[in-house]
């Protein structure tokens, strides 16, 4: 009895005792964080509040001040950091000497060495110092940074234009939740246009199947291919190639429909290119294909049916593209004060028409009436909208 007294009695006794054990060993740590404070130069702290602010001026300033004040090994971390801040400020010299600089520290090995190497280069690419940054790079690829270095490197190769070194660097940066196999095709498709603009065509081919090898969904492959197959006279080639785009990304559909039509009127089926473009329009009323159904009705038909068949497009899905067309479509028929109205109407749509509708990024935004396939605004591929919109 006296025994089981004694173990539920323990723990009540003791509990003071672990009481105390805690209360100190708070109490030493709270010194410890206390007395680390304390040696963080006041510099540090305001620079943080600047940096909160927005401030980078303030902030690179006062970062300045409180290395100054802890020299050495201790300010390895906050001169990598003032480093990235000039370089941010577009002040590369300033990041490019002070990198330099902790390099040069005797304590700057193994992967500290590394991640300021990393720094340096950026430096550089930012500097336009473009070779001097791959060098620092390339140098990278087998060490801890080698990631982060051959990401670099990709968009390095895609600057330059260097398709060939962007696609074995992508290579090796692929792994099952990120593959790179979207932008390898679209790699190969510059490789394949630069062949095909000097008429290598058996080149081209071998881009295109590379491209399709890796994307099968790639629209512009085919455009390509389309292309090719146009060049050396195998039309019914090009319409199959350009035909596919429908089952790839019907909306990509309006920038080969020319040339679509092209193909089959070189077959001598001009009436079944028309067809399929008007079929074309009618399944997938947003397509930019008015202007091109229009032209070539009126050189099949006249002006009389070309005009029926483009109000009756324009009626399925009315924009300021088809307003445009539709009221130069009516001027003919209208009584000459009439006629006066409608034309400045047309002018007024015209001119709303050149500003509000054009190519956008569905990325980052960036508007242009020019279609682009790598985005100059945010480098990512394909993300143009391949038909004008209202914006």
């Amino acid at each position: 009895m006296d025994g089981n007294i004694w173990w539920w009695l323990t723990p009540i006794i003791l509990l003071p005792v672990f009481f105390a054990m805690g209360w100190f060993a708070a109490r030493v740590d709270m010194k410890a964080v206390l007395k680390q404070a304390k040696s963080v130069p006041a510099g540090f702290y305001a620079g943080l509040d600047a940096l909160v602010d927005r401030n980078t001026g303030k902030a690179a300033r006062n970062l300045a001040e409180a290395i100054e004040a802890r020299p050495g090994a201790d300010s390895y971390e906050m001169s990598l950091t003032l480093g990235k801040l000039y370089r941010q400020r577009g002040e590369n010299d300033k990041a490019i000497q002070l990198h330099q600089s902790l390099l040069d520290m005797p304590d700057t090995v193994g992967e500290k060495r590394e991640q300021v190497l990393f720094e340096l280069g950026q430096n550089y690419q930012s500097a336009g110092l473009v070779d001097r940054a791959e060098q620092i790079f390339i140098g990278l690829r087998e060490g801890n940074m080698a990631k982060q270095a051959h990401q670099v490197l990709l968009n390095i190769y895609q600057q330059d234009r260097d398709w060939e070194e962007a696609i074995r660097t992508a290579q090796l940066l692929s792994h099952d939740e990120q593959t790179y196999q979207f932008e390898i095709a679209q790699f190969y498709c510059e490789l394949a246009q630069a062949a095909l603009f000097k008429s290598d065509f058996e080149e081209a081919r071998g881009h295109v199947a590379n491209a399709l090898n890796a994307n099968k969904k790639c629209t512009r492959a085919n455009m390509i291919l389309g292309d090719i197959e146009q060049k050396q006279g195998n039309y019914a080639a090009a319409v199959a190639a350009y035909s596919a785009i429908e089952k790839q990304n019907h909306a990509y559909l309006s920038m080969v429909g020319e040339r679509l039509y092209d193909a089959y009127e070189a077959q001598g089926k001009a009436e079944e290119g028309l067809a399929v473009l008007t079929g074309y329009l009618k399944t997938f009323p947003q397509l930019d294909l008015i202007n091109v159904v229009y032209e070539k009705a009126l050189l099949l038909h006249g002006e009389d049916q070309a005009a029926a068949l483009a109000v009756e497009l324009v009626r399925q899905k009315p924009d300021l593209g088809g307003v445009y067309r539709l009221l130069g479509l009516t001027l003919s028929g209208l009584t000459p004060s009439w006629r006066a109205d409608a034309d400045m109407m047309r002018g007024v749509v015209g001119r709303q028409l050149q500003k509000a509708v054009m190519y956008r990024c569905r990325h980052c935004h960036f508007k242009s009436q020019v279609f682009f396939w790598h985005c100059p605004a945010c480098n990512k591929w394909e993300t143009f909208t391949p038909n004008k919109i209202e914006v």
